[in-house]
């Protein structure tokens, strides 16, 4: 997900992007310890867009007060 995309999101779905977001990467490394999965890098993206979207999420609280 691009900055920009992530920007035009509205606060709610912003926070429901990251809270679907947190259960795939978790669901991806339970399966990961499991069996090895076959592109391990989603992982590491994954862990990146949360952290992209929860850096806007922290812009606009800070850009409220």
């Amino acid at each position: 997900m691009a900055n920009n995309e992530i920007k035009g999101l509205s606060d709610q779905e912003l926070l429901d992007k990251v809270k679907e977001e947190k259960a795939g990467l978790n669901k991806m490394t339970l399966n990961h310890t499991i069996s090895p999965l076959e592109n391990p890098s989603k992982i590491r993206i994954s862990r990146r867009h949360i952290a992209k979207m929860m850096t806007e999420v922290n812009n606009r609280k800070k850009a409220s007060k």
